[in-house]
């Protein structure tokens, strides 16, 4: 009987789990009584067994609550999010500004991340770091500190994921580069709080979309199948107090793209691909269409382009490549990724602002 009643109780929240959110949040179609819908599925669905309804129950559970909470395979196992390599990618775009993918947020991250700024400026005069947190992840705060005091000289309070404020150390090899950090809402966890404390202290901009809203603090509980269930039971804290939202950190600049534009171009940011009606950019509620790299279509003759001209006034003609001239040099590959594109113009404008004011 306690069996049963526990299975009602989760086949109950699960049915209110799946509701769509909005309609959850609106309160405008309450779910009906638990025990009436499990009694009606439990007496009239055939070939659904009570350990069939128990298992669906406890997956849409995860599912609904995948930010949340998640099933972890042992004690000495971690979850998903804390697979994969620390350093994705390392290039140099527009010949001076560093680009480092991340992949995920974990230990030795920071180490990785120096090292490769130093090779990359070995040959290269660096103006900027562009930090790539699109699809990261990771559960290690401790990283985040280390990761972000690369970028602040001094000692300052950054991060509190439930033992009290870890600050930063005073860093004479400091990065004094401008900083732009990418984010998507698959930016997830750690990755999450390293793009907060980064814009807090290290006054990086962040561009891209609002992120997973996954920063929390996870305890563990043992099942009684050998499983543990890792429950957020706090979320984690900017040194102000601030807790970071379970709605997302929201960029500096937003630029929303198709996730499935977004993910090709992800992969090669010189892809070429249609984007009528698929970008838009916006800096503090303001339209921002400018930038040199801003993605747009390929356009093959000068009558095109005067006809672009004329149905979009705001195009910059250098957002478009025309086709080559016969025996002419072919066009330098221009960057199509539109976050990654934004991303280059800001460093590049706040290296032309720093050089200005330079004594």
């Amino acid at each position: 009987m306690k069996l049963i009643r526990r299975m009602i109780c989760i086949a109950g929240m699960a049915a209110v789990l799946f509701l769509p959110r909005a309609s959850r949040a609106e309160g405008t179609n309450p779910a009906p009584d638990f025990k009436e819908v499990y009694d009606l599925i439990r007496s009239h669905l055939a070939g659904e067994s009570e350990s069939d309804l128990n298992r669906a129950a406890v997956q849409g559970l995860l599912n609904q609550l995948h930010a949340k909470v998640s099933l972890v395979a042992g004690k000495s196992e971690t979850n998903k999010p804390d697979e994969g390599p620390l350093l994705a990618k390392t290039t140099i775009y527009d010949g001076s500004v560093a680009y480092l993918r991340v992949g995920r947020v974990g230990e030795g991250l920071a180490e990785k991340i120096t090292s490769a700024c130093k090779q990359l400026g070995a040959t290269n005069h660096l103006k900027g770091v562009v930090l790539d947190l699109r699809f990261a992840d990771g559960h290690d705060y401790g990283a985040v500190a280390s990761v972000a005091g690369l970028f602040i000289p001094e000692e300052t309070p950054l991060l509190d994921w439930g033992g009290g404020v870890v600050h930063s150390k005073v860093n004479a090899e400091v990065i004094t580069l401008p900083v732009a950090v990418l984010v998507n809402q698959h930016t997830a966890a750690a990755a999450e709080a390293l793009a907060a404390v980064l814009r807090k202290s290290a006054h990086a901009m962040i561009l891209g979309s609002t992120t997973a809203g996954e920063a929390t603090i996870g305890r563990d509980f043992p099942l009684k199948n050998g499983q543990n269930l890792r429950i957020a039971t706090a979320g984690v804290k900017l040194a102000d107090g601030e807790v970071l939202s379970a709605n997302g950190l929201k960029p500096d600049i937003e630029v929303a793209v198709k996730p499935e534009e977004e993910k090709a171009w992800f992969e090669d940011p010189f892809k070429e691909t249609l984007l009528p009606g698929t970008l838009l950019a916006r800096l503090n509620g303001t339209s921002a269409t400018n930038g040199t790299n801003r993605a747009a279509h390929t356009r093959t003759t000068e009558a095109d382009l005067m006809r672009e001209r004329n149905e979009r006034p705001g195009l910059d003609l250098e957002y478009v490549t025309l086709a080559t001239p016969p025996g002419g040099e072919p066009e330098k590959p221009v960057i199509r990724d539109p976050v990654l594109g934004r991303a280059l113009d800001l460093i590049k404008g706040i290296s032309v602002i720093r050089q200005a004011h330079a004594p």
